[in-house]
């Protein structure tokens, strides 16, 4: 199984993208869920983490633009942005534990991003 992320793009600044993760086939579920991102010359870095049970976290540069909320019918994680920045420019990561059937073990993968440009 692989986790698919799409989504991204190119905006201008205070514009918005939504990026959407999912599996690339059936699975059980997707369990403690999280963006991240690098940009150029920079190791990758959270940007916001949502637990199985929906309680979600944010680093203080994403605070009030960014929502990430998951869908647990459709095993979905998803991240809101709004009111981009240029410095918001990276490739997005989703990564997440997943099950893959109902008595399995939880495995972790990572997506294989997709690239978010903020420029005027």
């Amino acid at each position: 199984v692989q986790l698919q992320a799409s989504g991204g793009g190119s905006v201008q600044p205070g514009g918005s993208l939504r990026l959407s993760c999912a599996a690339s086939r059936n699975i059980f579920s997707i369990n403690n869920a999280g963006w991240y991102r690098r940009t150029p010359g920079n190791q990758r870095e959270l940007v916001a983490a949502v637990t199985s049970g929906g309680t979600t976290t944010y680093v203080d540069f994403v605070m009030g633009r960014f929502t990430i909320s998951r869908d647990n019918a459709k095993k979905t994680v998803s991240l809101q942005m709004d009111n981009l920045r240029p410095e918001d420019t990276a490739v997005y990561y989703c990564s997440a534990d997943i099950q893959l059937w109902q008595s399995s073990p939880e495995y972790h993968y990572w997506g294989q991003g997709t690239q978010v440009t903020v420029s005027s």
